[in-house]
C-alpha cells in the first residue's frame, strides 16, 4: 500500500527537505491551519491572480510592441539596438533578483501588503516612463522600477493559488498564469493602437492608470490562507543545489528562458522585417500570447492527470521543434500567424509547470525556498536572451541564426527533464520492489 502511494504521487521516498530536517534538527512548522479545500474561494483567487498577471506579465509581453516601435523610429537619440533590448531584459532581471525580498515581505507583512507595494511601483514606472527623453530614463522606469512592481505582484500571488488546491494544483496554476497570455494578447494590440493614435507618452499613462485600478481591485479579492510570520533571514537554501534532481530543474529553467524571451520580444520585430505593417506585427505577437493563454491551463490539466515531468518535457521539446520547422520558414503573414498560435500552446509551459515540478522534487515544504533559487538561476538568461538574439541577427544580417538559437535552447531544456523523468521512474520502480504487494 505504501509503495502504491509513492508511485501515484511521484515523490521520492525521502524528499531533500526531509533529509535537511534530519540533519539540522526540528521540522518545519507550516502556518497553514487546515487542509486546502481544493477549490471553493480558491477559484476566485485563481481568477484574480490571472487578472493581476494580465496587468503585469501581460504588460511585459507587450514590450515586444514597444521594442518594434523603438527600433523602427529611433525614439531616443544615440540609443543602440542592444540598449533597447536591455530595457525589457532589465525588468525581468530585477523581478527575479528581488524574489527573495518579495518572499520575505509576503511572509512577514502578508500577501496583500506586498502586492499593494507592487501596484504602486508598477503604476509609478509606467507614469514616469511617459516623461522619458533619454534611454537611461527607460532603464530606470520601464526596466528596473517596472521589474520591482512585477516581482512584488507575481511572487506573492504565485504563492497564494497553491494554498487552495491539492489534486487540482497544476490546473489552478495554469488558470492563474493564463492571464499573462491573455494580457499579452490584449495589450500587444492595445499598446500598438494607443501608440499610433495618442502617442507613446499617453500610451504609458493610460497603461499606468489601468494597472493601478485593475490590480488594486484584484488584490482586495485575493485571500492568503497563511498568517504572516517573523522572518529573520532570507528564504534561501543553497543546500538544495546538492540534489541532482533539483539541478536538472535549474538546467531546464535556464535553457527554456533563453528561448522563451527571444520569442516574446522578437516576433513583432520579425514580422515588420518580412514586410508586415505595425498593426499586423502587433497582432502576431498578440496571437502568440493567445496561444499561451489556451496552452497553460491545458498543460496544467494534463500535468495533474498524466504526469508533470513528462508533460513539461514533451511540450518543451515540441516548442523547439516548431521553432525549427515552422518559424524558420514563416515568411508570409498567414504562416507566421499559424506559427504564433501553435507555438504559443507550448512555449510558455514553464510558468504553468515549474512550481509543481519543484514540489515534485523537493516536497511541498521546499517550494518557496526552491522557487527563489529557480528565479535567481534564470536572471542571466532573462537578461541576455534578447540582446543575444539581436546580436546574432546583426552579425549575420538574417533572423535565421536567432530562430535556430531559440529552437535549440528549447530542445536542450527538454533533455534535462528527460533525464529527471528517467531518474524518477527508476526510483519509483525500486520503491515498488522494496514495498512488495
Amino acid at each position: 500500500m505504501k509503495a502504491t502511494t509513492t508511485e501515484k504521487s511521484g515523490f521520492s521516498p525521502q524528499t531533500p527537505e526531509e533529509s535537511l530536517r534530519s540533519e539540522h534538527g526540528s521540522p518545519v512548522v507550516t502556518p497553514q491551519a487546515d487542509a486546502p479545500p481544493d477549490g471553493g474561494y480558491g477559484w476566485v483567487c485563481a481568477v484574480a491572480a490571472a487578472i493581476v498577471n494580465a496587468h503585469s506579465w501581460g504588460f511585459n509581453s507587450a514590450y515586444a510592441v514597444f521594442l518594434a516601435y523603438y527600433l523602427g523610429h529611433d525614439t531616443f537619440p544615440n540609443a543602440s539596438r542592444l540598449e533597447y533590448a536591455f530595457v525589457g531584459s532589465l525588468s525581468l532581471t530585477t523581478m527575479f533578483l528581488i524574489s527573495p525580498i518579495a518572499t520575505i515581505c509576503t511572509q512577514r507583512f502578508g500577501v496583500r501588503n506586498t502586492m499593494f507595494a507592487g501596484v504602486i511601483a508598477e503604476t509609478a514606472s509606467l507614469i514616469c516612463a511617459s516623461f522619458a527623453s533619454q534611454i537611461w530614463h527607460l532603464f530606470l522606469t520601464q526596466g528596473i522600477l517596472f521589474g520591482i512592481g512585477m516581482g512584488m505582484l507575481f511572487i506573492p500571488v504565485a504563492s497564494v493559488v497553491p494554498q487552495w488546491f491539492t489534486t487540482k494544483r497544476s490546473l489552478a496554476s495554469g488558470v492563474s498564469l493564463s492571464g499573462a497570455g491573455l494580457g499579452g494578447l490584449v495589450y500587444s494590440l492595445v499598446a500598438g493602437a494607443m501608440i499610433r493614435n495618442i502617442g507613446l507618452s499617453w500610451a504609458f499613462r493610460v497603461l499606468g492608470l489601468l494597472a493601478f485600478s485593475v490590480n488594486t481591485t484584484c488584490v482586495l479579492l485575493i485571500k492568503d490562507r497563511n498568517k504572516p510570520v517573523k522572518v529573520k533571514k532570507a528564504s534561501m537554501k543553497f543546500s538544495y543545489f546538492k540534489f541532482f534532481d533539483f539541478d536538472l530543474l535549474i538546467g531546464f529553467s535556464f535553457f527554456t528562458i533563453l528561448g522563451y524571451f527571444i520569442l516574446i520580444y522578437s516576433l513583432a520585430n520579425y514580422g515588420q522585417q518580412i514586410g508586415l505593417t505595425s498593426s499586423q506585427a502587433s497582432l502576431v505577437s498578440g496571437i502568440l500570447n493567445l496561444g499561451q493563454a489556451v496552452g497553460r491551463p491545458l498543460i496544467g490539466y494534463f500535468s495533474d492527470s498524466v504526469g508533470r515531468i513528462n508533460i513539461a518535457g514533451t511540450t518543451t521539446f515540441f516548442a523547439g521543434v516548431v521553432c525549427l520547422a515552422v518559424w524558420v520558414n514563416a515568411e508570409s503573414y498567414g504562416l507566421l500567424m499559424f506559427f504564433a498560435i501553435f507555438e504559443g500552446l507550448f512555449a510558455g509551459n514553464i510558468w504553468a509547470t515549474i512550481a509543481p515540478l519543484v514540489a515534485e522534487v523537493l516536497g511541498l515544504e521546499g517550494v518557496s525556498h526552491g522557487m527563489n533559487l529557480v528565479w535567481l538561476s534564470i536572471v542571466v538568461p532573462s537578461t541576455f536572451s534578447e540582446p543575444i538574439a539581436l546580436s546574432l541577427t546583426s552579425a549575420t544580417g538574417k533572423f535565421l541564426s536567432e530562430q535556430l538559437f531559440a529552437g535549440f535552447m528549447y530542445i536542450i531544456a527538454s533533455f534535462f527533464l528527460a533525464v529527471l523523468w528517467l531518474r524518477q521512474r527508476s526510483r519509483t520502480k525500486r520503491v515498488g520492489k522494496q514495498g512488495g504487494p
